[in-house]
């Protein structure tokens, strides 16, 4: 393969994957407005564009092989294939947790306890920050986000209790009937694995950001 060639592909590479990091941002971000709503029309839509990211993901890991295939990399080019295809793997396990959001939201939406919104946007904003530096090779952003994620899981364990200690406050000042209850505990449910899975977006946007530090300097400081 003529080296030109070669190299046009690995540029194409790298603008499919950004392509892939946007279809998944915009249903990650539909998700969201469906979980908080409760809208299960929206939350549908999500739930079936799935296949889309699923197809993405498929054509990316294909063309990696081949590039790896067809021609023996260097090492800055085996790092970006390489780098590339660990995070579509992240990017298309995001699409897998929007599709839960969209869920979660059926009925009433989430429980109203927590601030959802804000802290789901801020692990959104990670993973886009996270898909920027991999654009721009950006080296203090890969850093910064890793850092970041501090906060999130705090913020995330803060939501989660707030949703358990309105349950506890709510059951103490009525008395409740058992269907009552268990509508209750199907809310506090929903709440809980929203959180878990916003905190776990922004355990894929470190993932991203760590794969795109080793992508540009070789530096395996962020990857676990």
């Amino acid at each position: 393969m003529p080296r030109n060639h070669y190299r046009r592909r690995l540029e194409a590479l790298r603008e499919a994957v950004l392509e892939m990091s946007a279809l998944v941002g915009d249903r990650y971000e539909l998700a969201i407005e469906a979980a908080i709503d409760g809208d299960e029309a929206l939350g549908q839509r999500v739930i079936d564009g799935d296949d889309d990211v699923n197809e993405r993901y498929l054509a990316i890991e294909e063309e990696c092989v081949a590039l790896h295939a067809l021609q023996q990399p260097v090492a800055s080019d085996l790092r970006l294939v390489t780098a590339s295809f660990k995070i579509i793997t992240d990017l298309e396990r995001v699409g897998d947790l929007a599709t839960n959001l969209a869920a979660y939201g059926s009925n009433d939406g989430l429980h109203p306890a927590m601030e959802f919104r804000g802290l789901a946007e801020s692990a959104g904003d990670m993973l886009a920050d996270a898909m920027t530096a991999y654009e721009t090779g950006d080296v203090d952003a890969c850093h910064r986000i890793a850092a970041r994620d501090e906060d999130l899981d705090e913020r995330c364990r803060r939501a989660s209790q707030a949703v358990l200690r309105h349950l506890v406050e709510t059951d103490r000042a009525r008395d409740r009937s058992s269907e009552a209850l268990a509508e209750g505990l199907d809310t506090v449910s929903s709440g809980l694995l929203a959180v878990r899975d916003v905190e776990r977006v922004g355990d894929h946007a470190v993932n991203v950001a760590a794969r795109t530090l080793y992508m540009i300097e070789n530096d395996d400081e962020l990857l676990y």
